[in-house]
């Protein structure tokens, strides 16, 4: 097991909560990450469940007791990047525990139908699946059936 005072990963990422769910999204930049992060918050808090932001764009994580935790760096903590207007202020969680990693990739890169897989980060196993970049119409639905909310079960 990692050590639990090692001292954390900067990455290029995005991640949210949703309910008691962890999700991180990976990608190049201009993939949709923020995009993403932002459509999946508005959708989960319209159905009435708690969706909140981690952190945009950059991130630090580290294992914790077996589990992926991650928060903002304090310079950026509660702040997303809106597309030509910069950052601005969002209701964010200053840490979480991820459940699920999403990488995005261009839609010539994944398979219709994808095999279980993870992602090892900070040592650290993660499920993880695979999202067509830019495509947050296709997204939602994919996030919900694998974190198993209505109507998936």
């Amino acid at each position: 097991m990692p050590d639990p005072t090692a001292k954390p990963e900067n990455i290029h990422a995005t991640a949210i909560l949703i309910g008691e769910r962890g999700v991180l999204i990976t990608g190049p930049s201009g993939s949709g990450k923020t995009t993403l992060a932002l459509a999946l918050i508005d959708h989960f808090s319209r159905l009435g469940l708690f969706a909140r932001l981690i952190g945009d764009d950059q991130l630090f994580v580290a294992a914790r007791f077996g589990r992926l935790v991650c928060h903002a760096p304090a310079s950026i903590a509660g702040l997303a990047e809106v597309p030509g207007l910069g950052p601005k202020p969002l209701l964010f969680q200053p840490v979480g525990v991820i459940d699920l990693a999403i990488r995005m990739v261009s839609a010539d890169a994944i398979a219709r139908f994808q095999e279980e897989s993870t992602a090892t980060i900070a040592g650290c196993v993660v499920p993880r699946i695979d999202l067509v970049q830019r495509n947050v119409t296709a997204a939602l639905p994919a996030v919900m059936a694998r974190l198993a909310i209505a109507p998936f079960v």
